[in-house]
């Protein structure tokens, strides 16, 4: 089974699935519509199911017009597609070799993200989603990991004078919400929990020496400045909860489904490339690509 890399997921479906994920998501998110004709075009009836498809289409040229004028404005330039349409028709257009290939090639793509969101991602369950959570998080490593504050100041001195401040009773908290200059210091200089390496190296190093309940001797200097950290306790590295990575776990399950559907359509129906020199780069890129899947 390939693993998820919960930190950064890459794969080499990512432009075809990211193709077929924003078809699927147009027409099949919103209420079906229904086929009741609201205009005609030279006999040509235009239905509320065309208009849909049209404003899914054209939502992104239409976006700065109001709301209340959308739909019609829609249909305005739907209509101008027709007419024109029809105007390519009468100069006979339609029987142009790049129109007919285009027209080939839209077909075949609609039908490719029709069969995706229909066969692929609607057959996709949330308790198939939490049995692969489950599988993965079963082998997520277990590491430790640190919750600090920290007081961030621009120089060296004044990070001296924090430290005696708290050397002298002060609070942490109060002092980074009145001194630092970092973005925590509203908070309390709280940065929540983090593990090794997840930090510039001089201030992974200083907090990761600390005890619960220590404080830096000594400013702390990384680019940003000069620290002073607070490590408050330490924990086992917790997985992200399945609700945080459900997404991102759908669209792994959906690209081995998606590989498995290609790999079983081109043994079910022929495939010839004819040109040697294209057919041993396709070979070359599907082979990459079996074994990219096979790492993930």
């Amino acid at each position: 089974m390939p693993k998820i890399n919960f930190v950064k997921y890459a794969s080499s479906m990512t432009v075809i699935l990211g193709l077929a994920f924003s078809s699927a998501s147009g027409v099949a998110a919103q209420e079906q519509p229904s086929d009741k004709v609201i205009a005609t075009v030279n006999g040509i009836e235009v239905t509320e199911r065309e208009l849909t498809i049209a404003e899914v289409d054209l939502l992104q040229q239409f976006a700065q017009t109001p709301a209340d004028q959308r739909r019609a404005a829609i249909l305005n330039a739907l209509i101008d597609i027709k007419v024109l349409g029809e105007a390519a028709k009468e100069a006979g257009l339609n029987e142009d070799p790049n129109f007919k290939a285009t027209m080939a090639f839209n077909r075949s793509r609609q039908l490719h993200n029709t069969y995706f969101r229909k066969q692929v991602l609607e057959a996709i369950s949330d308790e198939e989603l939490k049995e692969r959570y489950d599988a993965e998080i079963s082998n997520f490593p277990i590491g430790k990991e640190v919750k600090a504050r920290h007081i961030l100041v621009e120089d060296e001195d004044a990070a001296k004078a924090l430290i005696t401040d708290l050397d002298g009773g002060a609070d942490f908290a109060e002092l980074a919400k009145e001194k630092s200059t970092g973005p925590s210091g509203p908070s309390g200089g709280d940065l929540g929990f983090f593990g090794r390496g997840q930090m510039v190296p001089e201030f992974d190093k200083a907090v990761f020496e600390l005890k619960d309940g220590e404080y830096t001797k000594a400013p702390v200097k990384t680019q940003f400045g000069y620290h002073v950290i607070l490590r408050e306790e330490e924990r086992d590295t917790q997985p992200p909860s399945f609700d945080q990575v459900k997404d991102q776990i759908r669209q792994v399950v959906s690209r081995d489904k998606y590989f498995k559907a290609s790999q079983s359509a081109r043994e079910k129906f022929s495939v010839e490339v004819l040109d040697d020199d294209l057919k041993t780069k396709i070979e070359e890129l599907r082979s990459a690509a079996e074994s990219t899947e096979s790492q993930n």
